[in-house]
């Protein structure tokens, strides 16, 4: 069962876990959050928004088609605050944005093009590692796979990701190690939704400061002005 991070007379919010699907669709495999929430409150619930299967974190979903249309407003009209963590294979910078236009091809894949669609990410680096670096990454543009490909098209593709990674990513974790941690509806009566790591997350970063002891944190440089 998913973990509850919210709940009220107009949403649900809840930490989706990694592999699972939040709303039917074709070749899904598992039950999705949708139909586990609703069965677990035997009601009828509305899908908000989604994040990809094979990650994990905050999702919302409204209880009634009222509360549906406000917040699905509010995701097409870009008044939410949305941050996830990221582990990236590589040192990446202590912070930017991301500002390549993104297009969807057939493959399902999604690269930075010039004919694609404007889409910014912002990112900060809050820890690093031997040959990987713990990121918070915002998306102000809610496109397909957007941070897998931004962060792909810099240089620092997601540890464990099928779609977009490499030999690097591949070798450091067993899924794809990218976690919706926060929700903000800006302006609404509505707390944060945040989502803690899950277990599987938190132990591959244990493993990696475990590895990485004396490691310089982001943002410290030794005399040579290189990250050690």
């Amino acid at each position: 069962m998913a973990d509850i991070l919210y709940q009220d007379v107009r949403v649900i919010a809840a930490s989706k876990p990694a592999g699972q699907p939040v709303i039917p669709g074709r070749g899904e495999i598992g039950e999705p959050l949708l139909q586990e929430l609703s069965r677990f409150l035997k009601a009828r619930l509305y899908a908000v928004h989604r994040i990809d299967r094979p990650a994990s974190g905050a999702v919302v979903f409204a209880k009634d088609p009222q509360t549906h249309r406000l917040l699905s407003g509010l995701f097409e009209t870009r008044r939410v605050a949305k941050k996830y963590l990221v582990l990236v294979a590589g040192h990446a910078p202590e912070e930017g944005a991301i500002d390549a236009r993104l297009r969807l091809y057939g493959s399902g894949r999604t690269a930075a093009d010039a004919r694609g669609k404007p889409s910014l990410t912002r990112y900060r680096t809050i820890e690093r590692f031997i040959g990987a670096s713990l990121v918070e990454a915002s998306p102000e543009s809610g496109r397909r796979h957007q941070i897998r490909a931004h962060l792909f098209s810099i240089g620092h593709p997601i540890a464990g990701d099928p779609l977009y990674g490499d030999k690097r990513s591949a070798a450091l974790a067993p899924r794809l190690m990218l976690h919706a941690s926060e929700i903000l509806f800006k302006g609404l009566l509505f707390p944060p939704f945040r989502a803690p790591l899950p277990p599987d997350f938190q132990a591959v970063l244990d493993g990696m400061r475990s590895d990485a002891k004396g490691i310089a944190p982001a943002g410290r440089r030794d005399e040579s002005g290189l990250i050690d």
